[in-house]
């Protein structure tokens, strides 16, 4: 399953996933990892807005225990099972966070992780669906957190990473709103495996495994 993203322009995510209220600030980024803040486009007080949010969920205080700072993920079929995130998929905390591409990782016949850049075809920006959740800890800080949707791992991602049955849930540029905006049973029709001859990849340096890395020589193909 993918641990590491790479963040559009700001510029270029607004003219994939429009907002109402671009709260949001960001540029460019080659390595995001669990526990830094990504843009996120959702729905507030019937309008869309955008933000930046904890990537990994934090669940909510009476969900469990707020130590256990969050999952990157959650498997689309495991949501309304799920203490932690049945909550926000019933009341309809969805979010869309848009990305350029993320890595995944491909253990080699000789032992070693090789990383791959995996990003969609003729989309520089493409939006994922995630969940989100506002968490009020101890000392009333407040955490506004998401985890990516994950759906059944479409050929290609299944042959990089035979360690994990999933992959990200890529929506259709149509879909944006009917992800943030429909009941729970509409949302879930939309989590399909995006088609593997819609996604490219190539190996990447390794240098993606170390977070002191972040330029654009990390998603160049690797020699």
């Amino acid at each position: 399953m993918c641990k590491r993203l790479v963040i559009p322009e700001q510029e270029e995510a607004e003219k994939e996933i429009s907002v109402l209220h671009p709260w949001w600030r960001f540029s460019v980024r080659f390595n995001v990892a669990v526990t830094q803040r990504v843009p996120v486009a959702r729905l507030h007080d019937l309008e869309t807005e955008g933000v930046m949010m904890r990537w990994g969920f934090v669940p909510s205080p009476e969900e469990g225990n707020v130590a256990r700072l969050g999952a990157a993920h959650v498997r689309s079929d495991a949501m309304l099972g799920s203490h932690d995130y049945r909550k926000a998929w019933l009341y309809g905390q969805r979010c869309v966070v848009p990305l350029a591409g993320f890595y995944v990782w491909r253990l080699t016949d000789a032992g070693v992780c090789q990383p791959f850049y995996v990003r969609v075809v003729n989309r520089a920006v493409f939006g994922v669906a995630a969940l989100w959740e506002r968490t009020v800890i101890d000392n009333d800080d407040v955490i506004e957190s998401c985890a990516l949707v994950t759906v059944p791992a479409n050929p290609l991602i299944a042959e990089l990473d035979d360690r994990s049955s999933q992959m990200p849930a890529i929506l259709r540029r149509q879909d944006y709103q009917t992800w943030l905006t429909s009941t729970a049973a509409q949302a879930q029709a939309l989590l399909q495996p995006y088609p593997r001859e819609r996604m490219v990849t190539h190996a990447v340096s390794p240098l993606v495994n170390y977070l002191k890395y972040d330029d654009p020589q990390l998603i160049r193909p690797a020699m």
